[in-house]
């Protein structure tokens, strides 16, 4: 059976690929994945020319003969086609950055989380058959509309499918892309102590553009929430990261949060975008406090600080985007917080999924078929009863 996707692996341990075989038995029997292996840069780029149908690389940074960085540098002049992820000690931000600017698509740390591995898979192949299809109907490409095609494609293909649930607490996210595609994105980042960072963004701009940006964005938060345990210090360096290379001075609205299971404490830092609610067990609601930060991208050096929160059981954190807020009816008037805020009164949340769905369905009720020009994006934390 000829597999769907080729893979390369390259890893200096030999354990490795024993590990990958048997961890990823099902996929490999069932033809979804074919694994190629190699244990340095130098024979990485010998199978990569003898086998030109290789999809996705995963690549390991610190390896004899030829190091995954410099392979990075190397892999477009084999084959132009293929995604790179690099796998990397955790907390080694350094290099992971630099794999990022040198073309990496995303990272997996050591000891490999195998949940993880499927996901980050998932996501680079999905990105790369979104390119191909953009690639076999370049002339298309002419048109605002295609543009924009691609741009929901690789918006999509980056927010998560599945979403964790404890006895502790569960979460759902979800976008309804408007018709003018912008950047919003949302996304979970499991960390150390069983700790969870949670995101919401919005780019400005739409199109490829803001797409590329939002990718970025997400890339770079994921890598400095690993090696950050104040958000504050995370968002920061996203800031930082971003203000390289940003010539068309483009920005992203950021509410990033850390999420302590056992103590139901939410600390967070709000770099200019929409104020989450606390959502009560008696359906009232609160706006969380700002902490005075700006969007990212546009002050370098800018000093961001946290807030702090507390979670009771049944209670909620809900996010989400300004498509909500500003989604107009066809007399232009805007659904606004107020109308948020009573879609949750007088009743207790019984699922993070069902706060959800309920925002959206108001949002559609009063939007009355009128075609909307953002996103329309949530996220709910909900901290169970147990």
């Amino acid at each position: 059976m000829e597999a769907q996707h080729k893979i390369l692996m390259v890893d200096d341990e030999m354990d490795l690929e024993l590990l990958i075989r048997q961890r990823m038995r099902r996929e490999i029997r069932s033809g979804k994945y074919a694994f190629v292996f190699a244990h340095d840069g130098v024979e990485a780029l010998e199978l990569l020319e003898q086998h030109n149908d290789i999809d996705l690389v995963l690549s390991d940074i610190n390896m004899p003969r030829m190091d995954g960085l410099t392979l990075l540098e190397k892999i477009p002049d084999v084959d132009t086609d293929a995604r790179a992820v690099v796998i990397s000690a955790y907390g080694d931000m350094k290099n992971i950055r630099a794999a990022m600017n040198r073309g990496a698509f995303d990272f997996v740390t050591k000891p490999i989380d195998f949940s993880d591995l499927r996901v980050t898979v998932e996501r680079g192949l999905e990105q790369l058959e979104m390119w191909r299809e953009a690639e076999a109907s370049r002339g298309k490409l002419l048109t605002l509309q295609s543009e924009l095609d691609v741009a929901s494609s690789m918006q999509q293909s980056i927010l998560p499918k599945h979403f964790p649930k404890t006895d502790q607490y569960e979460l759902y996210g979800s976008m309804a892309p408007a018709r003018n595609v912008g950047g919003d994105f949302f996304d979970v980042i499991p960390l150390e102590n069983d700790c969870l960072g949670i995101a919401i963004a919005d780019v400005s701009d739409k199109g490829v553009p803001a797409a590329l940006f939002m990718m970025s964005s997400r890339t770079l938060l994921k890598g400095a929430a690993l090696g950050c345990e104040d958000p504050s210090t995370a968002v920061a360096v996203v800031n930082e990261q971003l203000q390289d290379g940003n010539e068309a001075n483009m920005f992203v609205t950021l509410f990033y949060a850390v999420f302590d299971p056992a103590t139901g404490v939410v600390r967070y830092t709000n770099a200019g975008h929409n104020p989450p609610l606390i959502v009560r067990r008696d359906g009232s609601s609160t706006v969380l406090p700002l902490t005075g930060g700006v969007a990212l991208g546009v002050a370098p050096n800018f000093d961001f600080t946290s807030g702090e929160v507390s979670l009771k059981p049944g209670e909620a954190l809900f996010l989400y985007t300004d498509g909500v807020s500003e989604a107009e009816n066809p007399d232009q008037e805007e659904y606004g917080m107020d109308r948020l805020q009573a879609v949750f009164a007088g009743s207790a949340l019984t699922s993070a999924r069902q706060a959800n769905d309920a925002v959206f369905e108001s949002v559609k009720e009063f939007a009355e078929g009128h075609s909307q020009s953002d996103d329309i994006t949530c996220l709910v934390l909900l901290r169970t009863e147990s």
